[in-house]
């Protein structure tokens, strides 16, 4: 079973990941995280994708599909986030989901949820490119997923356990 988690920045797709693999007894991919993994290698990809994190630039589809099915092998029960980001990575990688959970928040209910966390990178600039970058890349992977009958969409604009007991019930409604 694969189930994507997808959202805005700001929306809670990590904590929830988290939580919901906790619940399923699944593996949690976050993909920012394994990049970083690879990038600490010491090999061809990991010089790859370590040059990419340093100049800000994203890591190719091809590389990313080839990381995640790495990932994959041998693990029957995975909770992603980060991946899909591209509408390619989406329809060409090969990696189906069983489920695409879409946790959705306005985007001045992200950049406030952002801008309370103090994070030094969360400026209100590099926020509002994070959210037009989300808004032209990824979104189109909503409706392709929902062409397919396996977009799942939750309000986000609720609590942390709040927006986990809805995710979960979905989830097994849908299973």
């Amino acid at each position: 079973m694969i189930i994507f988690l997808m959202g805005t920045v700001g929306s809670g797709k990590s904590t929830q990941a988290g939580l919901l693999s906790q619940k399923l007894g699944a593996h949690h991919l976050n993909m920012g995280g394994l990049l970083r993994e690879v990038a600490d290698g010491n090999n061809e990809d990991a010089q790859t994708v370590k040059n990419l994190i340093e100049k800000g630039e994203f890591v190719s589809d091809e590389l990313v599909t080839k990381l995640v099915k790495e990932y994959l092998e041998g693990k029957d029960k995975v909770v992603m986030e980060g991946f899909p980001r591209t509408l390619a990575q989406a329809s060409e990688s090969g990696i189906i989901p069983d489920q695409v959970v879409y946790i959705n928040l306005p985007d001045d209910v992200s950049k406030k949820r952002l801008t309370a966390r103090g994070r030094i990178d969360d400026t209100e600039e590099t926020i509002a490119k994070r959210l037009a970058i989300y808004h032209k890349q990824t979104e189109p992977i909503l409706e392709y997923y929902r062409s397919e009958g396996k977009l799942i969409e939750i309000d986000g604009n609720r609590t942390i356990p709040e927006v986990a007991q809805d995710i979960a019930r979905q989830v097994a409604l849908n299973v």
